[in-house]
């Protein structure tokens, strides 16, 4: 029991030292992970020189540190996936996919260049052999991001900067580690094969993390949904999917453990905020911040805890190696970043980097805790020499802390250098738009509450004066700067509306009024826009107003399937989730509209504001136009879709009322929980789409057609079993130019415009006209196009039918037979009605 407890009082008091470091390296301005360094360096000598006999405390804690079984095990499968994770797991996939160029270059290729310019390196000052060498080349050519991200946040650098840095050490942990176990196999001859096999093994470990990492990942989601606004057991599921992703891939696939649980995180960053539920999203945010701080802060100071006795028989020839080694690495990744990056641009495969962000990245490069982990992992390796552990130890200790101590105390130096942490001249014009914005607002307010809680009017005059004075010097500040041009404050206009409108998504989905499936939907389409917005302004803006409603390749094939097989329920699924969509869409953009008037018009000026409203206009008028059409198709199902919008948004209240009850005591815990128990069944049941049933009426249909509305009843049912209902998506090609004709079409609803080659407009047909008899009287091909303009109706009668139907009627055949005829030779006064095949 004794030594129980001595071990707790050693790990509660590195976390206990560990909880003042932050305050002091934000009170010095040093990078966090510099300071962990040298605060685990100075208590490895602390305990070296005073651990002890001793029955107080303080000797208790220094023995119990001296004596802690730290190997590498523990900080593999212990802190690392916990690290991983949580780093992954803030990561923006969007941004991160926009450089994935640049960040597979830096992670895969920059660990192979520098694992081989070290090994060599070393092999020629050293007779140890190159697989050696290698190893050592491996094991530093992981870079560790934390104390680069800190400074990059403290300074404000560019974002693009920061996900470049984050990418990159997200996926060269994986590509070090994955090189360093096949070298170390080779090292211990337990592996067979030469560099053709450590190839195909790289591979199958990276491919094998990748897969196995993303399925994980998936089924959590799946399984997240049976404890949805649970928040304990949601965040404890994301905690366990960090651990069984890195151990299935590691210990049962044969993969990469890294990589699967980065992959893992990725996927729970980009797809679970529509699964988890939108309480319990932020509350794990903040658990996995304080889960990777703890990590981050054990794995440093546990390995460095270790420096003074691996150092200790180090002399000058270790340290004239640590430089070669420095150097080497350095070197190595200058090569990569100045001579492979730039042909990686060149070729179209990613954009360009600057020189001053790619300087960044080559001082920035430093290590870190997975360096040290690999080199602790060598020592313990019965099967590697002695002395082969030592140096090893020794260059790799050596390496990390010059990067630290040299690198991380000069990188904000050089950031500052390259004036990266400035803003560029549209960012400070709206800084102070901005600003003077906000200014004038809170001007204001101090006047309320000053009168409100009846302040002395010496008082207010004197702040509401200092606030006067901001006011002049931003109006000072913004005559000298740099002028915006027009498509500047459009551009950013857009983007900030962009990403407005994605935030107004998530607000309504957290809110219960969207549905996770509309909400996946919406943010990929947003992510797509934005992409248009940066990439061509105003025109890609325009460009995607009607692509941003279309129909997604899912909808046509449900389209085909209830066309060709009369399959019906993909389609009014589909049809479902469509109308959920233009819901959604038509309610953000008219808040979007009130944004723009009242934010954007003071921010970005009167002419900016009324160029993006009609924009913003423009796609609304696409959107009614497009739910008009379905609610005339369906009106019966609007009824219902908006009933459940108006049950969700009541059920939230509902929620927040007896919230509100129970904080004022009124009700206890216990009906707390059975009125949100109940309230959670009927969510249930209104988050399940309704059935929309697209299976037609043929007879009704047929008396919709003037040629058909005459006839007995008995000859429309007769009619009714020769025709097939269709329905036609808006935009959607019902027959080609071309294509053989085996059937003639009757419009029962819709309009459609027939494309006819040498006509200047399109010829349009409503409902009661019919198409495509030509083909078949004549025998020929089409002759036009025929696209729907709006969801049609239509009455399929196939060629062989038709031939039975006008040798049954002669009077139906001669008014085919004379329409046809019309078109065929049209008259003065039906120009516009041409042949339709």
């Amino acid at each position: 029991m004794h030594d129980i407890v001595i071990q707790v009082l050693g790990v509660a008091g590195l976390l206990a030292l560990v909880s003042f470091l932050p305050p002091l390296a934000a009170r010095f301005q040093m990078p966090y992970t510099v300071l962990l360094a040298g605060v685990g360096v100075a208590l490895g000598a602390v305990i070296q020189t005073f651990a002890g006999p001793g029955k107080d405390p303080l000797h208790d804690f220094l023995n119990s540190l001296a004596e802690l079984d730290v190997s590498s095990d523990v900080l593999l499968h212990v802190f690392l996936p916990i690290l991983l994770f949580e780093t992954a797991l803030a990561v923006d996939v969007r941004r991160l996919f926009e450089d994935l160029g640049p960040i597979l270059l830096m992670a895969v290729v920059a660990v192979f260049v520098c694992t081989f310019a070290v090994g060599y390196a070393v092999n020629l000052f050293t007779p140890l052999p190159l697989v050696a060498c290698l190893l050592l080349g491996a094991i530093v050519a992981s870079t560790d991001p934390a104390a680069v991200i800190g400074i990059f946040r403290d300074l404000g650098a560019p974002r693009r900067l920061t996900t470049l840095v984050e990418g990159e050490s997200l996926l060269n942990d994986a590509a070090a580690i994955a090189l360093f176990t096949l070298l170390l196999e080779m090292l211990t001859r337990t592996s067979h094969g030469g560099a053709a096999a450590a190839a195909v093994d790289f591979l199958r470990d990276f491919s094998g993390g990748v897969v196995t990492g993303y399925v994980c990942g998936r089924i959590v989601c799946m399984l997240v949904e049976p404890v949805r606004n649970q928040p304990m057991a949601e965040i404890t599921l994301t905690v366990a999917l960090a651990y069984l992703s890195y151990v299935l891939a590691d210990h049962y696939v044969g993969a990469s453990g890294v990589v699967a649980t980065v992959t893992s995180a990725l996927v729970i960053g980009s797809v679970g905020r529509t699964r988890i539920s939108p309480a319990t999203w932020g509350a794990m945010e903040h658990v996995w911040q304080q889960l990777g701080f703890w990590a981050n802060s054990m794995i440093f100071l546990l390995t460095a805890i270790l420096v003074p006795r691996l150092l200790a028989d180090a002399g000058w020839a270790e340290v004239g190696l640590v430089v070669v080694v420095v150097l080497a690495a350095f070197a190595a990744r200058a090569v990569v970043l100045f001579g492979l990056l730039p042909v990686l641009s060149w070729a179209g495969l990613a954009q360009k980097v600057s020189n001053s962000y790619k300087s960044v990245m080559l001082w920035g490069g430093m290590r870190g805790a997975v360096s040290l982990t690999l080199a602790l992992a060598v020592t313990e390796n019965f099967r590697v020499p002695d002395k082969l552990q030592s140096f090893i130890a020794v260059m790799v200790t050596g390496f990390v802390f010059v990067t630290l101590f040299v690198n991380g105390t000069t990188l904000r130096w050089l950031i500052r250098l390259l004036k990266l942490d400035e803003l560029t001249p549209v960012e400070r014009a709206m800084r102070n738009r901005a600003l003077a914005l906000s200014t004038d607002s809170i001007r204001d307010r101090v006047s309320a509450v000053a009168q409100t809680y009846e302040v002395d009017g010496a008082v207010k005059d004197v702040m509401i004066a200092r606030y006067e004075e901001r006011l002049k010097k931003i109006d000072r500040d913004s005559q000298e700067e740099a002028k915006l041009t027009d498509e500047d404050r459009v551009t950013i206009g857009l983007v900030i509306l962009v990403n407005r409108e994605e935030e107004l998504y998530y607000a309504h989905f957290s809110e219960g009024v969207v549905s996770r499936a509309v909400m996946e939907m919406l943010a990929g389409r947003s992510g797509r826009l934005l992409d248009a917005v940066k990439s061509q302004g105003r025109n890609g803006y325009r460009a995607f107003e009607e692509p941003f409603i279309a129909f997604s390749p899912w909808m046509r094939t449900a389209s085909w399937l209830q066309r060709r097989f009369g399959i019906h329920s993909p389609l009014a699924r589909r049809l479902s989730m469509r109308f959920e969509v233009l819901v959604a869409v038509r309610t953000v953009l008219r808040e979007l509209l009130a944004f723009t008037r009242d934010r954007l018009a003071r921010v970005l000026g009167q002419e900016v504001a009324f160029e993006l409203e009609g924009m913003l206009v423009g796609r609304l008028g696409i959107v009614e136009q497009a739910l008009a059409a379905l609610k005339l198709q369906y009106p019966d199902y609007a009824v219902v879709l908006q009933s459940r919008y108006v049950g969700r948004a009541a059920l939230r209240l509902e929620h927040a009322e007896y919230r509100a009850m129970h904080a004022e005591s009124i009700i206890s815990q216990e009906v707390l929980t059975d009125l949100e128990r109940d309230l959670e069944q009927r969510r249930r049941v209104l988050e399940r789409l309704p059935k929309l049933d697209v299976r037609f009426d043929v007879a009704e249909l047929v008396r919709r057609v003037p040629l058909f509305a005459e006839l007995p009843a008995e000859r429309v049912a007769t009619i009714a079993t020769l025709l097939r209902a269709q329905l036609a998506l808006p935009g959607e090609t019902i027959v080609r130019k071309g294509e053989r004709g085996d059937a003639m079409f009757f419009i029962a609803s819709g309009a459609v415009e027939v494309l006819v080659p040498m006509l200047a407009e399109p010829v349009k047909l409503g409902t009661g006209d019919f198409f495509g008899e030509m083909a078949l009287l004549s025998r020929q091909r089409r002759n036009a196009d025929v696209r729907a303009l709006g969801y049609c109706q239509l009455l399929v009668l196939d060629e062989k039918d038709f031939r039975r139907l006008v040798q049954k009627d002669a009077d139906l055949q001669s008014h085919i037979q004379a329409v046809a005829e019309a078109r065929r030779q049209p008259t003065q006064s039906s120009p516009a009605v041409p042949a339709v095949s």
